[in-house]
């Protein structure tokens, strides 16, 4: 998500103002936010346990915490222009609905595949609440100041939730089943729903939208996304020699040409391509997308790391994550000054280089114990926490003031389509290489060593996409005119 506004410069004067006067929406917002990264990070330490009791394959366990990326990442942009026709609150309360219902079905979950139906229920209803969190919290304040402050406490909320997701799930299963961690997204679907519902003022109908939906425009994207991702799983399953994989890699590569077209040829099109030339957007998008990779991929890997092969209990694995915590939730001080001193284009790509780094060091370093690990956590924590402010600042600044809630859908529609390819990539390459079934009791040595191959390769493929990623910031970036900087946050 953006975690800080570009055109906010807090000139505006008016009647004095304080964050008190919105206790109520301020708390809904920050439930909002906080389900939306605490469900990214606080199943992570849950997988084996899982793959064990519902004796999950490899690619199942993949799709449990891809198929709620992939919903969400492919549906955003349409509920955001639903949204903005129909009434932002009037969309997130709906959504809140449906996630507290998905919640609940948690606990009638049997199978992989009932618990990836859930999961993805919880994707659409990311999708239907993300959009319309901006503009909601903008209509809070009249002054840009306070709208800076309501963002940074609602924003705070949600970091929080993703730093805390690995460690409250590896303590909660030592004492409750692993379907307490969804079943608690209940409760906050409810103070979020309290908070909108009796803090929020419901949208004007002169502030909607009346111009048709894209609705090609929406199956399309949703559709090359979908079978993008997909693809590489059929390849693992069912061989190069079948022909369903090329079929998919071809239906997706169709769909994508067919999205590219209808964009571009639309009255009135679901994303226009235009803006994503913008050299601010393409930057600030490819550094977040490249810390989206890395932060999924590596709590990906390193959850099955530390309890499959080194044995780690979920709580000990939670502990195991506290340095990620500590660095994200104590590094917010530093921001500011770091941003300050560098300015936004250079610490935007400082900070996704660190997270590449972070991604090579695991990779060169995992098979010779913890202090690899915890090394890597901290260089990508502290990275990302950059990132999350300055690449979502960056898209806002490039684009228009009128366009600006598709530029904060454009920034958590890039991060949750890096979160799928990367779960995507990790779990296919473990598929390939490892023989056997992962959740097995005991591995044989044979085993051990593939999955430590596995483990490697998967994470020096993820280096290479996100320093590719940084790479294509870095170069669009150089295209922007010094004008265009500054060292506001």
């Amino acid at each position: 998500m953006p975690m800080s506004t570009a055109e906010a410069s807090p000139t505006a004067t008016t009647r004095s103002e304080s964050l008190g006067d919105r206790w109520i929406a301020l708390t809904g917002l920050s439930a909002v936010f906080l389900f939306e990264m605490l469900d990214n990070s606080i199943l992570n330490v849950a997988l084996p346990t899982i793959g064990r009791e519902l004796q999950a394959t490899t690619t199942a366990l993949q799709w449990v915490t891809g198929a709620y990326s992939v919903v969400f990442g492919g549906l955003m942009l349409l509920f955001g222009a639903i949204a903005d026709r129909f009434g932002r609150r009037r969309v997130m309360l709906a959504g809140l609905v449906l996630l507290g219902a998905a919640s609940l079905a948690t606990a009638f979950v049997s199978t992989a595949g009932q618990l990836i139906a859930v999961r993805a229920g919880m994707g659409i209803a990311a999708a239907m609440t993300t959009p319309g969190s901006m503009a909601l919290a903008f209509r809070l304040f009249r002054a840009d100041d306070m709208r800076v402050r309501a963002i940074t406490v609602i924003s705070t909320a949600g970091l929080v939730g993703l730093a805390i997701g690995p460690t409250a799930g590896g303590l909660l299963l030592a004492v409750a089943p692993w379907q307490a961690l969804l079943l608690a997204n209940v409760p906050i679907a409810a103070l979020a729903f309290a908070g909108i519902r009796f803090g929020v003022a419901a949208d004007e109908p002169s502030g909607l939208h009346v111009a048709p939906l894209d609705l090609p425009g929406a199956a399309l994207g949703t559709a090359t996304i979908i079978l993008a991702l997909v693809t590489p799983t059929l390849f693992v399953d069912q061989s190069a020699g079948s022909w369903a994989p090329w079929t998919t890699a071809a239906a997706a590569i169709a769909a994508a040409a067919a999205f590219v077209r209808r964009e571009r040829t639309a009255r009135h099109p679901l994303l226009d391509l235009r803006l994503l030339a913008v050299p601010l957007v393409s930057s600030g998008l490819a550094y977040k997308a490249a810390a989206g990779l890395a932060v999924a991929g590596l709590g990906y890997l390193v959850t099955l790391l530390l309890q499959f092969a080194w044995g780690w209990s979920p709580a000990m694995a939670a502990a195991g994550m506290l340095p990620q915590v500590v660095v994200l939730l104590a590094g917010g001080r530093l921001v500011a000054p770091f941003v300050r001193r560098a300015g936004l284009q250079r610490a935007a790509w400082l900070s996704a280089a660190a997270v590449v780094t972070g991604l090579a060091v695991f990779a060169a370093l995992n098979r010779f114990g913890y202090p690899g690990v915890l090394l890597a956590l901290v260089l990508v924590a502290a990275g990302m926490r950059v990132v999350g402010v300055v690449a979502g600042t960056n898209v806002l600044r490039g684009l228009p003031e009128n366009r600006t809630s598709i530029g904060a859908a454009l920034v958590d529609t890039s991060s949750e389509l890096a979160t799928g390819v990367g779960i995507a990539a990790t779990g296919t390459i473990l598929a390939a290489l490892f023989t056997g079934t992962l959740t097995a009791a005991n591995w044989s040595p044979a085993q051990a060593g593939q999955f430590q191959q596995a483990v490697t390769i998967a994470a020096l493929t993820l280096t290479v996409i996100a320093a590719a990623l940084v790479t294509y910031g870095l170069v669009r970036s150089h295209t922007t005119t010094p004008a265009k900087e500054t060292h506001h946050v």
